[in-house]
């Protein structure tokens, strides 16, 4: 059956860098099944497999506009300790929930330096190219209940139970 919009796909994927290091891998678990055309996956990657049938391999690169976006340096900020009350020993790789004027966030402690840490709120794959290799393996139409919840449900997908 072939990719197209409201499909619920189901992929094996391993993503690298730049420099062949795997980033994710789902070859020791579950498959993904994500409902295409919905925003559940990375654009560049939607795009790309749409079209594509059950039974494909494909590698693709994707640039990080249609990823997680450019590397935004005024999302990088340092902030008095006192200002993470209620965080103990802060290390530098430890990640924050921080409430922004865009809503809730996840940042990345990048430096502890005497009294202030450098948080960092871009994604940690940010500015980065994105190498998929994906073996594609079902593709069946999304049901009524999926398409209103917007995810996969049962085998693989979401459950409500």
């Amino acid at each position: 059956m072939t990719i197209t919009q409201d499909s619920v796909v189901t992929i094996h994927y391993t993503l690298k860098d730049d420099e062949g290091t795997v980033i994710d891998s789902s070859a020791s678990g579950e498959p993904l099944a994500y409902l295409h055309g919905h925003g559940n996956i990375v654009p560049g990657l939607e795009r790309e497999l749409t079209g594509r049938n059950t039974g494909d391999k494909v590698s693709v690169r994707v640039a990080p506009a249609e990823g997680y976006g450019e590397y935004d340096k005024e999302l990088v900020q340092s902030v008095p300790r006192r200002a993470l009350r209620g965080v103990k020993d802060v290390q530098p790789g430890m990640h924050l929930h921080a409430q922004t004027e865009q809503g809730p966030r996840t940042v990345t402690v990048t430096r502890v330096a005497g009294d202030m840490v450098t948080l960092d709120g871009n994604h940690p794959l940010a500015g980065k190219h994105l190498n998929f290799d994906i073996q594609i393996g079902d593709v069946r139409q999304a049901t009524e209940e999926e398409l209103s919840h917007g995810h996969v449900h049962g085998p693989h997908g979401h459950d409500h139970g």
